[in-house]
């Protein structure tokens, strides 16, 4: 595979696939802390784009990063994945988080106006069909999962429920999430004319948990609030260890400019090192 040297941080020289290859950091350097507090300074990273990245997980990233490195400052904003790009491309992010891959005019925006990406695989998540905790309907069939999205069936009586007007919660049209479950849950179609549209995991998760009729989708991280049951799916229970079988798994991602600084990519490097992906694993995301 074709690689991009970049500058090496504390003697570990890290390699950029050219764009639109995912990429894995192995090494760890021991001594990246020590130096970056030296010369980091104020230095403020900015990061925009997934709330299912930027809600929970890479806050809990950045603090266990700027325990290392206090010199450095951050700046989170989780609007949604589309929000990314855009700001990738003018410079206000030096990272971007997005939780489905980036589109080729995506891409192509930004080099445009000189910015190259790298993809980094940052975990795996799996989108999760919640109901409230009244709704004694605990497992569908895939069918049935895109029936209800796309308003194909309205009343919980007709997939084995107690009668009931359907309440369906979705991401906003901004959102990588909202594309992915078109994708892989309504193949393709569009949504139930019903449907609300929410900006974020805990927004859907708080709704439902309201509405003894509500269902929607959440990131796996999300699915175990208080008044919520995630509904299994062809047999497959929405749990880690099934990752690979779950219907609706995905992978999530940053987008970084290849030419990023020595702080930015020591960032990344921490997020997708083994003290990262234990942060992501303890948050209810499955690690590379």
């Amino acid at each position: 595979m074709a690689s991009i040297p970049s500058n090496a941080i504390c003697g570990v020289e890290i390699h950029y696939p050219i764009m639109r290859k995912t990429i894995r950091f192995t090494a760890a350097s021991l001594f990246a802390g020590a130096m970056l507090a030296a010369t980091a300074g104020a230095q403020t990273i900015s990061i925009k784009g997934s709330d299912t990245l930027g809600a929970k997980l890479v806050p809990q990233l950045k603090e266990a990063f700027v325990a290392k490195n206090p010199g450095v400052k951050f700046e989170i904003a989780a609007e949604g994945s589309s929000t990314a790009f855009p700001a990738l491309a003018n410079g206000t992010a030096q990272i971007g988080m997005s939780s489905r891959k980036a589109k080729p005019e995506e891409i192509t925006n930004a080099r445009a106006k000189g910015i190259k990406l790298n993809e980094v695989e940052a975990c795996h998540d799996m989108i999760v069909v919640v109901v409230n905790k009244g709704n004694k309907l605990k497992s569908l069939t895939k069918d049935q999962v895109a029936k209800i999205f796309t308003g194909a069936v309205k009343d919980w009586s007709e997939v084995g429920g107690a009668p009931g007007p359907i309440s369906i919660y979705t991401r906003n049209t901004s959102s990588g999430t909202y594309k992915d479950w078109q994708t892989l849950a309504m193949g393709g179609k569009d949504y139930a004319g019903s449907s609300q549209k929410l900006a974020g995991n805990e927004q859907i998760a708080e709704e439902v948990a309201k509405n003894k009729n509500g269902v929607g989708y959440v990131g796996l991280a999300y699915a175990k609030k208080s008044g919520l049951v995630d509904v299994t799916i062809d047999g497959v229970e929405p749990v880690a260890t099934n990752a690979k079988k779950y219907a609706y798994s995905r992978a999530c991602y940053y987008y970084v400019p290849e030419n990023a600084d020595a702080t930015t990519k020591s960032f990344i490097e921490f997020a997708t090192g083994a003290e990262g992906q234990k942060i992501a694993k303890s948050l209810g995301f499955v690690p590379n």
